[in-house]
């Protein structure tokens, strides 16, 4: 990869965004999956807005560059594994998040942590049910990419039940927004469901609008011993 290629990166981007030093891009080469073919990227991109990762969209399909898109990296799928020569662009700094507690809905960036969107929603007195058993550590953006579960979905659903927009980038940097934050909004194709899921395939989440419910009562735990099966 000419060095060319990637100083109009790092001009496009702002300073300390893009990194190369192979002892930092290291700690980026896998996710918990901890794949041992990991590839060695050329560079890792920390993301902080929409419009960054536009540009390193934009870059790399001019380049013809793999990308690989990266949130907490607690995947266990290796769906963040990194290839040699490709960059891999993190949401770990996009950590915005706003709470509208009359519509009850989130508007987050995909950095922040499931725990950390829990706790934003729990000061309104509301309440962001999926709970997938890495949820102090996982990203939102890396829960919506893989449509995440969790102990709760028994009751209140996964992930998709509770995404009512997002905004996405697509290979060639160009932004679109999917859904929207009104709960009846049935016009045209199911563009979010196919994105929720679709693990960083079809493009890059950027931003995410969530539904949030009231806060539940202090949950209670029940024990019962029986003498026998038939009991």
């Amino acid at each position: 990869m000419p060095t060319v290629d990637l100083a109009e990166l790092v001009a496009a981007l702002p300073d300390g965004a893009v990194l190369t030093d192979p002892d930092l891009t290291a700690g980026y080469r896998q996710d918990w999956a901890a794949d041992p073919n990991a590839g060695h990227p050329l560079a890792v991109i920390r993301a902080t807005c929409t419009e960054d990762v536009q540009a390193v969209m934009r870059w790399a399909s001019a380049h013809r560059v793999a990308v690989v898109p990266r949130g907490a990296g607690s995947g266990l799928s290796g769906g963040a594994t990194a290839v040699s020569g490709g960059v891999v662009l993190t949401t770990e700094r996009m950590r915005e998040i706003s709470i509208d507690p009359v519509t009850r809905i989130a508007v987050t960036q995909p950095g922040l942590f499931n725990a950390e969107v829990k706790k934003a929603a729990a000061e309104h007195g509301l309440w962001y049910p999926p709970d997938p058993s890495s949820f102090e550590i996982c990203s939102i953006g890396g829960n919506a990419a893989t449509n995440a579960g969790g102990l709760c979905c028994v009751k209140y659903g996964v992930t998709t039940d509770y995404i009512l927009g997002m905004q996405v980038v697509l290979a060639d940097g160009t932004a679109v927004r999917l859904g929207g934050p009104r709960l009846k909004d049935v016009a045209g194709l199911s563009l979010t469901k196919l994105f929720v899921g679709s693990e960083g395939t079809l493009g890059i989440i950027t931003e995410i609008t969530l539904r949030l419910i009231p806060a539940q009562p202090p949950a209670s735990t029940v024990v019962a011993s029986f003498g026998s099966v038939q009991d």
